[in-house]
C-alpha cells in the first residue's frame, strides 16, 4: 500500500504547485508580471492568453510594461486588464501597454487577504479530500481483506503526517504572502 502514500504525495505536491501559482496571480504592492498570467484576450475571435500576445516586464516597482506583437491587440488586451477585476487602468502609448499599480489601499488589502485566506482554505479542503480519499480505500482494502488492520493503520498515520505536512506548507506559504501584502 505504500503506493496510496506515493500518489498521497504527489496529489499534494500537485496542490501546493497550484496553491502556489494562485498566489503569484494575486496582487501585492509591487509590480510582477505575474499578475497579469491568468488574462485572457479575445485576440480575433480566440481567447488566447495575454501572455502570447505580448512581452510583459516590471521596469519599475509599480509599472508594467507590456509590448504588445500585434498592434491590432492593443485595444482587446487593454480592455481585458480593465476587466480582469484588479483595479488596474492601462495606457496606450504606441506598441507600448504601460499599467500602473495604484496604492492599495487599506479596505482593498483587507479585500485581498479575505481572497487569500479563502484560495489557502480551499487548497486544505483539496488536501483534506485526497487525505480521505485513501483512507477510503485503506479501510476498503481491510474489508476486502486486501491487508491486515495493523497496515492499515499505519499506512493511514503516515497519510495523516503528508498530510498535515502539506498543509503546513500551504499555512507557510500564505503566512508569506499575507505578509508581504501588508508591507506599505
Amino acid at each position: 500500500m505504500s503506493g496510496d502514500t506515493a500518489e498521497l504525495k504527489e496529489k499534494c505536491k500537485k496542490t501546493i504547485e497550484a496553491f502556489k501559482k494562485d498566489l503569484s496571480r494575486m496582487r501585492t504592492g509591487r509590480a510582477s508580471a505575474s499578475l497579469l498570467e491568468g488574462i485572457h484576450v479575445d485576440y480575433y475571435g480566440t481567447q488566447t492568453p495575454l501572455i502570447q500576445l505580448a512581452n510583459i516586464t516590471a521596469p519599475e516597482p509599480r509599472l508594467l510594461a507590456l509590448q504588445v506583437y500585434d498592434r491590432n491587440a492593443i485595444d482587446p488586451v487593454m480592455k481585458s486588464i480593465r476587466a480582469a477585476d484588479l483595479g488596474l487602468n492601462p495606457s496606450n502609448e504606441g506598441n507600448l501597454v504601460r499599467v500602473i499599480l495604484p496604492s492599495l489601499t487599506e479596505e482593498r488589502r483587507k479585500d485581498l487577504i479575505k481572497k487569500l485566506k479563502e484560495t489557502g482554505e480551499e487548497s486544505r479542503v483539496t488536501m483534506r479530500n485526497h487525505r480521505r480519499e485513501i483512507i477510503d480505500e485503506l479501510k476498503k482494502g481491510v474489508k476486502d481483506k486486501a491487508m491486515s488492520e495493523d497496515d492499515s493503520k499505519r499506512t493511514q498515520e503516515e497519510v495523516q503526517k503528508i498530510t498535515d505536512a502539506s498543509t503546513k506548507e500551504i499555512d507557510a506559504l500564505l503566512a508569506a504572502k499575507e505578509k508581504e501584502m501588508l508591507e506599505v
